[in-house]
This record gives C-alpha cells, structure tokens and sequence, in this order.
C-alpha cells in the first residue's frame, strides 16, 4: 500500500514537471515571437520613413503622399494643400546628393503600437530643405500622421568682400602767416561774440 501511494507521488511530481516546462517554453516562445514582430516592425518603419522621403521629397509623388497620410493628417492636408505642398517641392528640383534619413521606431505597452520621428536634409541645387516626418502604424499598414517641409539657404561661401580702399592722403599742416613787421601776429576770431552793451 505504502509503495502504491509512494508511486503515485512520484507519477503527481512528474507531471507537475512537465507542465513547468510546458508553460516555460510557451512563454519563451511568445517572448520571442513578440521580440521578433518588435525587431520586424522596427525595421519596417525606418524604411517606410525612407521610402516616404524619398518618394515625396525626390520624385514628388502627390499620389504616394495622398495614400498615406493618416485620417488626421488628411483633414489637415486637404487635396489643395496637398497640391500647394507638392508645387513649392518641386520647384527646388531634384536632390543633388542622397539623402540620409535620421531617426527611430519606438512602441506603446513595449511591443504594440508602434510610431517614430525621422528628419532628413535633403540638397537641392539651389537651396537644401529640412523635411520632419511623424509615422505610426495602427491597423494595416504604415501612415504619415505629420510632416513638415522648411527650405532654407544652401551653405556656402559668399560674394568675397571688396577690398579697402586705401587712405585718402593726409592734408598738410596749416602754416601760420608771416608775422607783420613791427606788431604781433593777428589773432583768430573768437567763436564767442559778447553782445554790444546798451547806452553805447
């Protein structure tokens, strides 16, 4: 009777065990499967901020940037402004170096809701512009929530400066008259002039 229960122990323990080592490995599977989407999405969003760069900024695709702005930022950029936006865009022309887009994902509750800023500076031939991008990606697939576009001047040395003049020459120093025979040599007038006094 004693070895029966003793068996049964053991078979209870043995069990408990590998329960253990089920959940263990079902949450070292989840963690890594959460760790993974992190990583994947990560990525995703930099080349999207990339994408979204380059297509607005270098091939001035109104249709890309139309398709993927947020419900919020589409009210903010109603068709017009889109196109306002795009023709001010394509006046600089086309980028004349590539363009390095700087920034990063980051996550909601550590593994969901994931968003990010980039900014890039992109060199036109006359101008470079500062282009901010505000990204998410809540049901489906990636989105511009904000943007902002700011073209500034291009860097570089200006007009040389003209060289100085030199010194007029200077003007000789005034001489004072001969001296008057027999007398002293007259005095400059005062620029003080007493009034004449009444009663003459």
């Amino acid at each position: 009777m004693k070895q029966f229960k003793l068996s049964s122990k053991r078979k209870s323990s043995g069990q408990v065990v590998v329960l253990l080592i089920i959940v263990l490995a079902l949450l070292g599977g989840a963690w890594w499967w959460l760790n993974s989407n992190k990583e994947n999405a990560a990525r995703e969003g930099a080349a999207f901020a990339r994408e979204a760069t380059q297509k607005i900024a270098g091939q001035h695709d109104i249709n890309f940037f139309n398709s993927r702005l947020s419900p919020q930022a589409r009210v903010n950029f109603p068709a017009s402004t889109q196109q306002e936006f795009m023709n001010e865009i394509v006046k600089l022309g086309a980028p004349v170096r590539p363009v390095d887009v700087q920034g990063k994902i980051e996550f909601n509750s550590q593994f969901f809701e994931p968003h990010g800023s980039f900014h890039s500076r992109i060199y036109y031939p006359a101008k470079y512009a500062d282009m901010d991008l505000t990204i998410s990606h809540p049901v489906g697939r990636w989105q511009i929530d904000e943007i902002a576009f700011i073209p500034q001047q291009q860097p570089g040395p200006g007009p040389a400066a003209p060289e100085a003049a030199p010194p007029p020459p200077a003007a000789p120093a005034p001489q004072a008259p001969p001296a008057s025979p027999g007398g002293s040599a007259p005095q400059a007038p005062s620029a003080f002039t007493p009034a004449p006094s009444a009663g003459g």
